[in-house]
């Protein structure tokens, strides 16, 4: 993460979220976290009182939590699912038909014993009815680039 000035922003990754509050009017996120900085968008933040902004800095072997949960979900997601996008490092997943949910517990806690990054989901041997969210959220808010160990 680095602080960069408002001016400077334009194509980078917001690391929070920017909150606007118009008295009687409006009060909340003006800008999510993970929002990409669009020119347009630099006379809002402006006007907010955002001089400056933390943006995602991009290091070689750190991904933004976001990449991670994208590459988490495509080497844990098995057939008769599919994901949700990413938001918050996490990703949840739809089951497309009837069917028993299961897990490979072996593989899943080779992962969960890492540092930085983890996979939560339902027990495994669990029924669930076509569009069901399995509660599987997978994320990492910094992931160094291991050796895959899935």
């Amino acid at each position: 993460m680095k602080l960069i000035r408002t001016e400077d922003a334009a194509g980078q990754v917001l690391c929070h979220d920017i909150t606007q509050i118009i008295p009687g009017e409006f009060k909340g996120a003006r800008f999510k976290k993970g929002h990409i900085i669009q020119p347009e968008d630099i006379p809002v933040l402006l006007s907010i009182g955002k001089e400056n902004l933390y943006v995602w800095e991009k290091k070689p072997g750190i991904l933004h939590e976001d990449e991670a949960a994208a590459l988490l979900y495509k080497a844990a997601a098995g057939k008769n699912i599919h994901g949700t996008e990413p938001k918050e490092g996490k990703i949840e997943l739809i089951a497309d038909c009837d069917g028993l949910f299961q897990v490979d517990i072996t593989r899943l806690n080779a992962l969960n014993g890492r540092d930085e990054l983890m996979i939560a989901t339902r027990h495994s041997n669990t029924a669930v009815k076509k569009g069901a969210k399995k509660d599987f959220r997978k994320g990492a808010k910094k992931v160094k680039l291991p050796s895959p160990v899935i």
